[in-house]
């Protein structure tokens, strides 16, 4: 999949065409930095932006998991681009991701939602189980 950030100076391409997952997340995290009620992340296998754009580095060490990522973003426009937590995949935000299909998002971290969850999705209260992110969604043991 193609992406960008808001400014269009980070551009990227994810390594499958598809992501392995697609998370709206409820956390205190997502929601503060997305300025939203929740964030997206559409999970990928790791890979790394273009050595040749203006990407920061943030590392945040206070996520609701009590786990550290780096957190990456636009130094032009400051769009948060993608974390790495250092276990092999990616969370790139979903909406710089062109032609994401939106249809199978999962909720997690639900115990913090402040709007109603869809009818029907696929929720945790909490971070879901790690080997999830690892097996493609038809797999997936919900």
């Amino acid at each position: 999949m193609n992406g960008s950030c808001q400014c269009g100076s980070v551009k990227f391409t994810t390594p499958t065409t598809q992501p392995i997952r697609l998370y709206c997340c409820h956390c205190l995290h997502c929601q503060k930095q997305s300025t939203s009620a929740f964030g997206t992340s559409a999970i990928f296998p790791a890979f790394s932006l273009p050595k040749d754009a203006p990407v920061g580095l943030w590392v945040n060490k206070k996520t609701d998991s009590g786990k550290a990522m780096n957190c990456y973003f636009c130094k032009n426009c400051g769009s948060r681009i993608m974390h790495d937590r250092g276990i092999g995949t990616v969370s790139v935000k979903g909406g710089l991701l062109d032609g994401l299909d939106w249809n199978d998002g999962i909720h997690i971290w639900t115990k913090r939602a402040v709007v109603p969850i869809p009818q029907g999705a696929v929720t945790h209260e909490g971070q879901p189980p790690s080997n999830e992110n690892k097996k493609p969604l038809h797999q997936a043991n919900y």
